[in-house]
């Protein structure tokens, strides 16, 4: 169930190439999404409690069967018993190990020096990358999920890029944003090189550098350094309007000129109630964290 009394439970933010959504979840009325363009009037108040959102897969919700209370700070809105199940059906895990899909392997740009490698199923056009708030990639190959693995391990080995960057790091970088240029002749030297690595499967299409931007999608030049980020509890309330959404991360514009930048992972498993867009401003904000390099990580 997604409350006591039935409300929309948040279910997270879901990224298509139409743009970004809320998801939600009733328990009698099942699911709607609620897109988030920018100027969006955006106003709802935090309810009681936050509850584990279940598993989702191939279109289909299952509740969590213990309706399970999670901490208001959790990045992931599921239980451990939720996030189990839902990790033994996950490609991450390497436990569908014959999934009979292509695969990508992609080259995805967060900032300087923070590049990453990582696969995707081909039927999913690009969406993991807007998912992870990549402001730049380029795919590097295709083939079957065992080989798109298996370079993504090459390349970790051999030239060292790494599968994952702590998330802070994607934030600050994305506040000093260089050209698209400078971006694609970044990704270029190292597509360049994995291309050339003798280590490589056969099975894998390796494929020419074609760089894809992300500026439009995420609308990176309404975004500056946020004046806060919200940390959601019980009986708050945001209003604002949508300045940007990149990857889970939604940018709320306040009645007061505030930018306060709201993680949709840390509202996934709250009932939220909408509240009028005049109404006041009273979550609470975490100032920003300090800059510099030894804030990246």
């Amino acid at each position: 169930m997604s409350s006591e009394r039935g409300d929309w439970q948040c279910t997270g933010l879901r990224w298509d190439h139409s743009g970004p959504a809320l998801s939600w979840l009733h328990p009698t009325r099942g699911e709607r999404s609620s897109p988030l363009p920018p100027d969006r009037p955006l106003a709802f108040t935090i309810g009681e409690r936050r509850r584990c959102v279940g598993v989702r897969r191939g279109g289909r919700h299952t509740p969590c069967p213990e309706g399970a209370s999670l901490s208001l700070s959790a990045v992931s809105a599921q239980c451990p018993q939720c996030a189990r199940l839902d990790r033994s059906h996950s490609v991450a895990a390497d436990t569908i190990a014959d999934d009979p899909r292509p695969y990508d392997v992609y080259l995805a740009w967060f900032g300087p020096d923070l590049i990453k490698v990582g696969i995707t199923a081909t039927e999913r056009e690009g969406v993991r990358l807007l998912e992870q708030a990549a402001l730049s990639y380029a795919l590097l190959g295709r083939g079957p999920l065992m080989s798109a693995r298996r370079a993504e391990a090459v390349l970790g080995a051999a030239l060292a890029v790494p599968d994952r960057f702590p998330y802070a790091a994607k934030r600050t970088a994305r506040h000093a944003l260089p050209p698209q240029p400078l971006r694609a002749a970044e990704l270029a030297a190292l597509h360049e090189r994995a291309r050339g690595l003798p280590g490589l499967p056969e099975s894998l299409s390796v494929m020419d550098f074609r760089p894809v931007h992300h500026d439009t999608a995420f609308h990176l030049e309404r975004l500056r350094p946020p004046d806060g980020t919200v940390e959601p509890a019980a009986g708050q309330t945001l209003a604002g309007t949508v300045a940007a959404v990149a990857g889970p991360d939604v940018y709320v514009e306040t009645g007061d000129g505030r930018l306060l930048l709201t993680d949709a992972r840390q509202l996934a498993g709250w009932p939220l109630s909408a509240a009028p867009p005049e109404a006041t401003t009273t979550v609470t904000v975490r100032a920003p964290a300090p800059s510099g390099p030894d804030a990246l990580f």
